[in-house]
């Protein structure tokens, strides 16, 4: 599923909520009209107010009648419905006092509720419709019910104090529950995204394995085949015609290639199975750089520490991320990117700097966000990649670097006189090997297969 179709779906309502909150707020103002008719002894215009009520009561049913729950409403549907909402509780203020009426503060329901689900602009036509109606009810309105004579005025300057903080709550809480609503959403899309990477990685990974296994089954016959040839030639060395002495060698030949082309299928990984392979921290970091060395940039790999080379479990997705990092460096880099490795016996860490023009103050400010990107569109090689162009690539990177562990911190390059930007990647060690050493077990604890001898070995 493409961005765009994380961003819709993720956008539109459910009819089933729509309805239920809807039934919420039918059942509170049933509740109000009745307590302050029945309770109190205030005298409202009590058939009035359940005819606007019933309004909304008949619109549920007819939705609920006419759609099935799991039908989700367009952003147009949805904005008509919230001005429907907007437009009856208008109608329940006006019968009971306008602004007067304590529950006036209730027009800001329906701008939160679209402040989260639906586009900004139709937000903003929603607040100036609920804007433009508590101006109205402030002006024109019955009087609110009150105990001794049923009227009670409110001086003027309270009501448009009371008008003043709709404005405002409806401007501020419109913009922070959509800040926060379409914030949640980024990082729900986003991480979407990583899992389509993710998946996409471990299956290019997997037929690594597959190749493997695949190369290793066909030994046997493989081998079978090479036995009978030699046999054939040996019997027909003298007997055959020439013709049937060159088949015999094409034949021979032909099996030496496929011998060849298993032996590099074998060679994806020394446990028959590409995705369980372990390796050394130097091996990784120059899987890394090997695809880069046809850029054009100098490529200045170090490996040093203390104590024997950690080694892990072969994770497609650190690799991904690896990757991607290593592919901005190049990207970005005027001549020279450097790639150290360094191991303790408590921690090991990689670092991937560059002479290129360095983060912006943007991404170090938000490092890790969607949807932050470090590239120009002229700049990306790959824009058919998943999340170019997009300010995924570094999230994603992030995203599935740190879940094996790691801890991942940009920054500049502080000399001075010097530019470029800098990815720190550390990761305990008994974390980093942890993998590899639970596969070696696994290896060990395993039982061996038997030994076939009925064919000569590949």
């Amino acid at each position: 599923m493409s961005t765009s179709g994380f961003v819709r779906d993720a956008r539109h309502l459910r009819l089933d909520t729509f309805v239920r909150l809807r039934w919420l707020a039918i059942t509170g103002q049933s509740a109000a009209v009745v307590g302050a008719q029945f309770g109190l002894g205030l005298p409202l215009p009590f058939g009035w107010c359940f005819l606007v009520i019933a309004t909304s009561s008949w619109l549920n049913l007819a939705l609920r009648i006419r759609f099935p729950a799991s039908y989700r409403l367009s952003d147009d549907s949805a904005a008509l419905l919230l001005a429907f909402d907007i437009i009856q509780l208008a109608a329940l203020l006006f019968l009971t006092g306008g602004l007067q009426n304590p529950f006036s503060l209730l027009f800001l329901a329906p701008v939160l509720i679209s402040a989260t689900a639906l586009p900004p602009e139709r937000t903003l036509a929603l607040g100036l419709l609920a804007i433009g109606l508590a101006t109205l009810l402030a002006l024109v309105h019955r009087p609110l019910p009150w105990f001794a004579d049923g009227r009670l005025e409110l001086p003027f300057l309270y009501i448009s104090g009371i008008w003043t903080a709709i404005l405002l709550g409806t401007a501020f809480t419109g913009v922070y529950a959509w800040k926060v609503a379409e914030e949640t959403r980024q990082l729900a899309q986003a991480l979407a995204a990583t899992e389509l990477v993710l998946a996409r990685e471990q299956h290019l990974s997997q037929l690594d394995g597959l190749a493997a296994a695949a190369a290793h089954e066909l030994g046997t016959p493989l081998g079978t085949i090479m036995v009978v040839t030699k046999e054939l030639t040996r019997q027909l060395a003298t007997t055959a015609s020439p013709a049937v002495r060159e088949d015999l060698a094409l034949l021979r030949d032909q099996v030496d290639r496929c011998r060849g082309i298993l032996s590099k299928l074998t060679s994806l990984d020394s446990d028959e199975a590409g995705f369980l392979q372990t390796v050394g921290l130097s091996h990784l970091v120059e899987e890394l750089v090997e695809p880069q060395r046809a850029m054009g940039i100098l490529l200045d790999v170090s490996n040093h520490g203390d104590g024997p080379e950690p080694v892990c479990r072969r994770n497609p997705g650190v690799m991904f991320g690896l990757g991607n990092i290593v592919d901005n460096a190049v990207d970005f880099a005027n001549a020279r990117v450097v790639i150290e490795a360094r191991w303790t016996l408590e921690r090991v860490w990689l670092e991937i700097r560059d002479d290129g023009p360095g983060f912006s103050s943007e991404v170090l400010l938000r490092a890790g966000e969607p949807y932050v990107t470090t590239r120009s569109p002229d700049r990306s090689r790959s824009p058919d990649s998943t999340g170019a162009g997009l300010g995924l690539g570094l999230f994603i990177a992030k995203t599935l670097i740190e879940r094996s562990g790691a801890q991942l911190t940009l920054s500049n390059v502080s000399q001075s006189g010097a530019t470029g930007a800098v990815v720190r990647i550390s990761w305990a060690r008994h974390i980093f090997e942890r993998d590899a050493i639970s596969l070696n077990h696994a290896q060990l604890s395993r039982p061996q297969p038997l030994t076939e001898t009925s064919a000569s070995p590949i």
